[in-house]
């Protein structure tokens, strides 16, 4: 299933598990984050009752009742009672196996989405169950190419080596560590562990590694020091200096960079051009974040600061220029009667 159609599904639960009472499809199409895209009714018609099925095959208990008492129309909704699972008893080792699986999520009240979908329906005039809302909203990150290597490093207790660029440097170093965990801390995932070549606990992010990740597997296995909390060990971590930049995006696009952003701010969906959300983007290189941005094409623009702005303006300049067509020379001129034959 891909991203978008995941999130706009999530989206759809939360807000049918929200309302109180059963809402039309054409609410649906207006509230929910994700079904603007579809380009005319019959679109959203098949998109919607795809979304439908599949989650009622998954196990979503979706309620068909009136969602407009003056024409009948039909309406959805999720009862809380019905969705809410039963209390689970878990083993011991099945406790830990869904206590590492939860180090990967990212907590929050609720996604941007989301609570721009309850706003709507507030606005519309719609009671809202904020209680019935689901407590977080899944947002893992693992566009890092070194997330999955790292990941069976650890999982394997296998040591590892890669090359790393801290901000500012010109060029990476070589690192081998002993892994003990992955925590993910401020939309960022890192690797703890110890620093074989500097005999020390280190804290390496996985979006600096450069290159492969090369598994050595040749020695011991690694040994996790008993105790150690790994996400405690994170957070001490000195934070990379890092900047922030200002980069509007069009709506419903540019997923990874509304991911990783500090702050989202919704714009105005009325309008010729369909508004822009801006976003608060964290970065350490310019080049980094101008190949980010410049990515998504015209759906995302930076703001500032300015020398990120015009290096964006700047690169997708060179790239419109090197996929011009060469200019046609035109039909060669006749020779000149005569001209380089035999006198």
């Amino acid at each position: 299933m891909s991203r978008r159609k995941t999130e706009r599904q999530l989206n759809l639960v939360i807000c049918l598990l929200s309302t109180r009472r059963h809402l039309t499809a054409q609410e649906i199409r207006r509230t929910v984050y994700g079904y603007a895209e579809a380009e005319s009714e019959q679109a959203f018609k098949r998109m919607f009752e795809r979304d439908k099925r599949e989650l009622r095959d998954s196990g979503i208990p979706i309620q068909v009742g009136t969602g407009d008492a003056i024409s009948g129309e039909e309406g959805y909704r999720i009862s809380r009672a019905d969705y809410e699972l039963p209390e689970i008893e878990l083993l011991p080792d099945e406790a830990v196996v869904l206590g590492l699986a939860a180090r990967a999520w990212r907590h929050a009240s609720l996604g941007e989405a989301a609570a721009n979908a309850l706003f709507k329906l507030r606005s519309a005039g719609v009671p809202v169950d904020t209680e019935a809302a689901p407590a977080l909203t899944p947002a893992m990150r693992t566009d890092e190419p070194a997330f999955g290597p790292v990941w069976q490093a650890v999982r394997d207790r296998r040591p590892i080596a890669f090359d790393y660029r801290k901000p500012g440097q010109d060029a990476p170093e070589r690192r081998e560590i002993e892994p003990w965990g992955i925590v993910n801390l401020r939309g960022h995932w890192y690797v703890v562990g110890h620093d074989r070549l500097r005999d020390a606990r280190r804290v390496f992010r996985l979006g600096r590694i450069r290159g492969g990740v090369e598994v050595l597997r040749g020695g011991p296995d690694v040994v996790v020091p008993e105790g150690v909390d790994l996400r405690s060990v994170a957070a001490g971590h000195r934070a990379e200096p890092e900047a922030t930049a200002t980069v509007r995006v069009r709506p419903d696009t540019a997923h990874a960079l509304r991911r990783g952003a500090l702050r989202v701010v919704p714009g105005e969906r009325e309008g010729a051009d369909g508004g822009w959300d801006v976003l608060t983007v964290p970065y350490a290189d310019v080049p980094d974040l101008v190949g980010h941005v410049a990515s998504y094409g015209a759906n995302a623009e930076i703001v500032e600061p300015a020398e990120a702005r015009a290096a964006v303006v700047a690169h997708l300049s060179a790239t419109a220029d090197a996929d011009a067509p060469a200019p046609d020379p035109g039909p060669a001129a006749p020779a000149e009667e005569g001209a380089g034959g035999p006198a």
